[in-house]
């Protein structure tokens, strides 16, 4: 018979619950286990809120865990960097739900969460863009400090009204950028243990929302647990970024913007094994701890851009080296001049290690750029590339820039 209902588990095997049963044996087959107990799965799929969820990031999140069985929320205001053909095909699917809301918006964040009740919430929508912090970073104070604060109030008051098994298992998963950490010189890494020094408007307002989260868990007892990540890259990162920007003059025959000499040195991880480790942290994760989480992959920007040239030669063949359209462009200001994470703590606690070199990663990139040629041309039909400085260090509409920053996910 079932002595209780479903419990939360405490162990960590990504289910949602678990039936306890209690075994009356009758003295007929010889034995008296009166009292005996089975712990049995109950099948019951994790609900996650995905903020920024039609995002580069955010968007791989939502297939990975549709993938995983789990049933989504994705939470977006669809501002430019979002797309929602990025979910095509996963859009259709049982579990997956979408909301179009601000992360700013206390009544609609609240409306979203007591709707779907969630089992977690995962904050990845945020401005992203290093030279958007750069041009106007009122946008980024907002969205990145303002709806974090609002988002972390809302989940304040759903897990305080939630009791029981429910609260056990809630979690909030705050997703950031190894950025907030500053620059690193020649040698060294980043740990979870490194003073945050950010040094753009981009990284402070991402350094700040992640002492909101530490604040809100410390003060009031949300369940949270943070990450940091490298840089991303992969199908579907929206064409401003030093990436697609690269694969996308190349097959164009332009020039292929390179800030300063190309010696700014990033960590490159590709988003799938991001999402994977995203989702491992929301799982196994321990409440209050960080996780850094990166590709193992530094490069200079200009080998990266260089190999991504070596590809373009085998995989689009012109009558010239792609390497001879790199152009050297003025650098932008206080661009950092390394960034490198230590991913230790994440694979020794939990288990989780990049699947991808960059170079098998940057072939992936490469040939998913070449056939889906209709997706970024949509968004630069749209106007939608972006803001870049113009020679006098104004603002350029519709320029691509040649950034290497973190993405951590999109506008909300």
């Amino acid at each position: 018979m079932l002595a209780r209902p479903p419990a939360a588990c405490k162990s960590n095997c990504g289910l949602r619950a678990h039936l306890r049963l209690t075994l009356a044996v009758g003295p007929r087959c010889g034995f008296a286990y009166e009292g005996a107990q089975i712990l049995v799965a109950w099948e019951i799929p994790m609900k996650i809120l995905v903020t920024g969820g039609a995002g580069f990031i955010g968007s791989a999140v939502v297939r990975r865990a549709l993938d995983k069985g789990m049933s989504v929320v994705n939470l977006d205001k669809l501002t430019y960097a979002a797309n929602l053909e990025n979910l095509a095909g996963y859009d259709a699917r049982p579990g997956y739900a979408f909301v179009r809301a601000d992360i700013c918006d206390g009544a609609g964040v609240r409306a979203a969460l007591d709707a779907h009740r969630p089992d977690a919430i995962m904050h990845l929508a945020a401005e992203s863009h290093v030279d958007r912090s750069i041009d106007g970073p009122g946008a980024f104070i907002e969205t990145n400090i303002a709806g974090t604060f609002a988002l972390l109030q809302e989940a304040r008051r759903y897990y305080d009204g939630l009791s029981g098994a429910a609260k056990d298992r809630f979690r909030f998963h705050h997703v950031s950028t190894d950025e907030v950490y500053g620059a690193l010189g020649p040698t060294g890494f980043f740990t979870e243990e490194t003073p945050y020094r950010p040094n753009s408007p981009y990284s402070a307002s991402k350094a700040a929302s992640d002492f909101l989260a530490r604040a809100w868990a410390e003060t009031f007892k949300l369940p949270v647990v943070t990450s940091n990540c490298s840089n991303n890259y992969g199908p579907f990162q929206f064409p401003e970024k030093l990436i697609p920007v690269a694969l996308i003059a190349a097959l164009e025959g332009r020039p292929i913007p390179v800030y300063g000499k190309g010696e700014n040195v990033r960590d490159w991880l590709y988003v799938e094994d991001h999402a994977e480790a995203l989702l491992t942290v929301l799982e196994k994760g321990r409440l209050g701890e960080t996780y850094n989480i990166g590709g193992w992959n530094e490069r200079r920007n200009i080998d990266l851009v260089r190999m991504i040239c070596t590809l373009m030669d085998e995989l689009t063949p012109k009558n010239h080296a792609h390497a001879d359209l790199i152009e050297f462009v003025t650098d932008r200001p206080g661009h950092d001049l390394r960034y490198a994470i230590d991913a230790t703590k994440i694979s020794r606690e939990l288990g989780w290690k990049p699947s991808l070199t960059v170079e098998e990663g940057m072939r992936r990139t490469a040939e998913w750029y070449i056939a889906n040629r209709s997706w970024w041309e949509k968004l630069r039909a749209g106007g939608r590339l972006g803001l870049g400085r113009n020679s006098r260090g104004g603002a350029s509409r519709n320029a691509v820039t040649p950034d290497g920053e973190t993405d951590p996910g999109t506008i909300s």
